[in-house]
């Protein structure tokens, strides 16, 4: 028998010159490369569609935890995260998870949560790429509310019947003091206080201001020197040389805004356009109104100073809501006596006007009968509630006046008109509208 080698090389030597088998060998050279590079894209789509789930289930699970965080522990808060994420995502294929969450309040309230994680890979392991890392974060931001709210009290001499002065002055204590409770740092909460008759008295420590008109004031308080026609106690009646008193001795009291003759055409009286010296119509006018209430206070969050202010109104003079409601907003916007604190652009604020007055409007700068005198005031309302603040009213009506059409219409929402009519209904108005005010603060 032949050796078996000797047999097999012809055939050897035709299959190393045959040219015939170069497609399928070629082929199967590159079939490896090719059938990895499939491969890959199959095992890079997968993972896409896994990361779309892991990021879709971080941003789930972060808008959760933001109901929670406030009051949460970072123990409570990262066992939750684990717990939120596992409930949302579903791919069993994923090994090796890691959640981690984190609040912070700087201003700005923030959830963050951030994952890791590996997948195993089908058929880019043949190349040596076992696993695919996965990661992403999620960061769920929101404001902190904070208040301001502006009290305009009715001073009036009517609201010493009937207990309502006491009554009005327990009730403001009590909201002061709910409105304090809820605030965890100073600036979460301000509260100006805006007593009103006629005149409000924006403080005679002012009397150098520069927002102040003079004109009026000058006028009617002097001396005059004596001739042979007698003295006067008025510019105008004085014939002999009229000499205007020291303006240290103003007692802070002005009326509405306006010209010479009546509004001007601006409508200061019913805007917060800031005083301008060189615009008289702009400047709060002096006057020695001798039933001139407590001094006003601008945002303040000395909660013992606005207490003082209120246990020492007293009941005095005659009503204009307008002038009262006019200065009350001011008093939030700034401007002329008013300094407003900073508003932080990483807090949401919610303001408010709480107006409460026991009659009907009787007086005004420019105007003598009620209907005239509300139809301005309607327009302050207006503006008022165009800028965004929450007006509520309250008329109490022990007197059997009419309702106040304009107080009713003058609440930013008919849930927000109260018709008291007794001294002790006060209390509990006060109390509804500080929880509404509350619930703005807490809300998230």
């Amino acid at each position: 028998m032949y050796p078996l080698l000797p047999r097999l090389l012809p055939t050897i030597r035709r299959f190393c010159d045959a040219r015939r088998g170069n497609v399928s060998l070629t082929f199967a050279l590159t079939a490896i490369p090719l059938i990895c590079c499939v491969g890959a894209a199959i095992d890079y789509s997968h993972s896409n569609s896994v990361k779309a789930d892991f990021q879709a289930a971080l941003d789930s699970t972060a808008l959760r935890l933001s109901k929670e965080a406030a009051s949460a522990t970072s123990a409570q808060l990262q066992a939750d995260a684990v717990k939120y994420f596992t409930a949302a995502f579903n791919r069993p294929e994923v090994k090796d998870l890691q959640i981690t969450a984190a609040y912070s309040n700087g201003g700005a309230s923030n959830v963050s949560v951030s994952g890791s994680a590996s997948l195993s890979t089908n058929f880019m392991q043949l190349v040596g790429f076992k696993t695919i890392a996965i990661s992403g974060s999620s960061v769920t931001k929101w404001s902190s509310p904070r208040l301001r709210v502006a009290l305009v009290l009715d001073n009036t001499g009517s609201m010493a019947d009937h207990g309502k002065l006491d009554a009005l002055k327990a009730a403001t204590g009590n909201l002061l003091t709910q409105l304090q409770s809820v605030a965890s740092s100073n600036d979460d909460v301000y509260v100006s206080i805006v007593p009103f008759v006629k005149d409000v008295n924006l403080n005679p420590a002012n009397y150098a201001a520069s927002w102040i008109d003079w004109t009026d004031w000058n006028a009617n308080n002097g001396t005059c020197s004596k001739n042979q026609w007698g003295s006067g106690t008025t510019q105008s009646t004085c014939h002999g040389t009229w000499k205007p008193a020291n303006h240290n001795t103003w007692n802070g009291c002005v009326v509405d805004r306006g010209g010479e003759n009546g509004p001007d055409p601006a409508n200061y009286d019913t805007n917060v356009v800031p005083p301008a010296p060189g615009t008289k119509a702009t400047l709060f006018s002096a006057e020695q109104y001798s039933s001139c209430p407590q001094a006003a206070m601008g945002l303040s969050n000395d909660w013992s100073a606005m207490t003082r202010l209120v246990n020492n109104m007293s009941a005095v003079g005659n009503t204009n809501q307008a002038i009262g409601l006019a200065l009350g907003w001011i008093s939030l916007n700034g401007g002329g006596p008013f300094t407003v604190p900073r508003l932080d652009p990483d807090y949401v604020y919610s303001q408010s006007i709480i107006l409460l007055s026991d009659g009907l409007n009787t007086q005004d700068r420019w105007y003598t009968t009620q209907s005239s005198i509300d139809a301005r005031q309607q327009k302050t309302c207006a503006n008022i509630k165009a800028a965004g603040i929450t007006l509520y009213t309250i008329q109490v009506n022990t007197d059997n006046d009419a309702t106040s059409t304009l107080l009713k219409n003058c609440a930013s929402s008919p849930d927000k008109f109260f018709l008291l009519t007794s001294a002790d209904q006060i209390l509990p108005t006060f109390n509804s509208v500080s929880a509404s005010l509350i619930k703005l603060y807490i809300a998230k």
